[in-house]
């Protein structure tokens, strides 16, 4: 078996990446594109010898590492955005074919973000400083000091997007970094690791292991020598990693999904609150932020709907390198299963399609848009992940905020209105991370990101990501200290 695959013309290595080096496992498991099944090869597999040898290597590498100046730290994560700049077709056409979502977007948007994820915390690592204050006299100056060899597990739905939204900042930090890629998309983690070599990244400082859940994540997360874990992915698989980490009170940052709704009032402008509802498609609706709940103010809500409806009937659903496809496949079989289920139980218990509501050929799922929903059904109240909607409707703003908020989620939450003071009062009740007011996705990577009640734990962004990679000390010196000693 061969340790590298071509996958649109890029050739790409299926091993390890441990210590600067590759590394094969005796055991593989197979990658398959979901735009049409076709196998793309046979990917390492690895497990606790694997995951022990990560970690040791991001041990070894931290001292010299975590001793490197910022401006040097900053050089080689530009250069590590040149690199990813220099390689952006063959790490969308790489992306594209395992994992589904569309070329045009890793073109325009997604690979672009990623360097853009390197400078960003390379140039933030430079400026980064909290103003020294006094007390009785005494200085406090507070520091970031590295914390040491991260583990970062990864989804599948954006893969080098959310890696190196977590990469980034923890290498800028000073520590070393164990990436765990999802399986289901581990591709352009390799590529990625090959960019950060050719920039001059020391040996160790960014290992990539590959490998089927907890045969290898829980020997990751329950490592002793792991200072760190940062994982985005399902609230059951975050309370597993959670119970590994509490055996070495390893600091966790839990992304975990959501529920989130978007609020349309009858003041809203209604040729914006559909494009925004029809936005929600993005990605064959795998996208943790997206308001798959819509809240419709009963005067609008007949207009809204057919207005919905007409706009989502056109996108054009296929192969997603095609130029004009707007929504693509769902990543794997058994993720289309679990959609379809999500929907055909909602309709036996009396939902009602208003479009979609059954799979497609392959791994393709019809945008769906379900009504006579109740809220305490699990179509309202679980996570589908795919391209399924539910609409409600409420008659004021206090019956739209309880609507909003009762789920045991609190990601994000978008609305739709013309009323500034409306928008004001609503957005202070909704429990979510972030709230979009008349837009939608808009990330700013120095704001604070994360999720509330199951939706996660902690925040990372701007100075809170380097509030998490490092340990933040605290020196207070003496007034006139330095002149008892002679």
């Amino acid at each position: 078996m061969s340790d590298k695959i071509v996958v649109g013309g890029v050739s790409v290595d299926t091993r390890h990446w441990i210590g600067g080096e590759r590394v094969a496992s005796s055991d593989t498991f197979t990658d398959h594109s979901p735009i049409d099944g076709a196998v793309l090869g046979e990917i390492a597999r690895g497990g606790p010898a694997e995951a022990a040898a990560a970690v040791a290597a991001a041990k070894a590498a931290f001292p010299g590492w975590a001793a490197t100046s910022r401006g040097e730290r900053a050089r080689i994560l530009h250069a590590i955005a040149d690199g990813v700049e220099k390689r952006l077709e063959e790490l969308a056409v790489v992306e594209t074919t395992d994992n589904g979502a569309l070329l045009r977007s890793h073109r325009r948007g997604v690979m672009p973000r990623v360097a853009h994820n390197f400078r960003f915390f390379a140039d933030w690592l430079l400026q980064l400083e909290h103003e020294d204050f006094e007390t009785r006299g005494h200085t406090n100056h507070v520091s970031w000091d590295p914390a040491g060899p991260c583990v970062l597990i990864t989804p599948w739905n954006a893969p080098l997007m959310l890696a190196t939204w977590k990469v980034a900042p923890a290498l800028a930090a000073g520590d070393t970094v164990v990436l765990k890629p999802a399986e289901w998309s581990p591709l352009t983690a390799s590529l990625l690791a090959d960019i950060a070599a050719e920039a001059g990244l020391p040996a160790g400082v960014l290992n990539v292991v590959q490998g089927y859940g907890a045969e290898i994540g829980d020997a990751l997360t329950s490592h002793p020598d792991v200072r760190r874990i940062s994982f985005t992915g399902s609230v059951p698989t975050a309370k597993r990693i959670a119970e590994s980490a509490a055996a070495h009170l390893t600091p966790l940052s839990l992304e975990l999904g959501g529920k989130s709704p978007l609020l349309v009032f009858a003041d809203a402008d209604l040729d914006l609150a559909v494009d925004l509802a029809v936005e929600q498609y993005d990605n064959a609706g795998q996208v943790c932020l997206a308001a798959t709940r819509f809240l419709v103010e009963e005067a609008v809500a007949e207009e809204f709907t057919r207005r919905f409806v007409e706009k989502a009937s056109a996108l054009k659903q296929g192969d997603p390198r095609d130029e004009a496809t707007d929504i693509g496949p769902n990543i794997h079989l058994r993720q289309l299963e679990k959609i379809d289920g999500f929907v055909q139980r909602a309709l036996a218990a009396g939902a009602r399609a208003v479009i979609g509501g059954h799979r497609l050929d392959g791994q393709y799922y019809a945008p769906t848009l379900l009504t006579d929903v109740a809220q305490d059904s699990e179509i309202v109240q679980e996570e589908v992940f795919g391209p399924v909607l539910t609409l409600q409707t409420f008659t004021d703003e206090d019956e739209a905020v309880r609507l909003a908020n009762d789920t045991r989620f609190g990601l994000a939450a978008t609305l739709a209105t013309g009323d500034p003071a409306r928008a004001e009062r609503v957005t202070a009740q909704l429990v979510a991370g972030t709230v979009w007011v008349n837009c939608f996705f808009v990330r700013d990577l120095q704001a604070p990101f994360g999720g509330s009640r199951q939706s996660g734990v902690g925040r990372e962004g701007g100075t809170w990501s380097f509030d998490f990679y490092c340990d933040l000390k605290n020196t207070v010196t003496a007034p006139n200290g330095w002149n008892n000693h002679g």
